[in-house]
């Protein structure tokens, strides 16, 4: 099951759920406010190799889409 970010307008927290995908946009209950002004944003991560390959693989940490967009504007030569 797929562990989705939120947001509160409420309070301004953030939090988590484990939603399954076909609920991760509906309505979720904060869980410090209680309230109901939620939505689901976009999390963002970072992966690094295991300590053996960081000798042999440089670490590379991308931020957001990117992949294989090359039918417009995004930069791609």
């Amino acid at each position: 099951m797929p562990l989705y970010e939120y947001y509160c307008a409420d309070c301004h927290n953030t939090f988590d759920a484990l939603r399954t995908m076909d609920k991760a946009d509906a309505t979720i209950q904060c869980k410090s406010c209680e309230g109901r002004h939620t939505s689901r944003v976009l999390s963002v991560f970072a992966a690094r190799p295991k300590a053996e390959q960081n000798k042999k693989v440089p670490t590379t940490v991308t931020v957001g889409g990117g992949g294989g967009c090359c039918g417009g504007s995004c930069g791609c030569h």
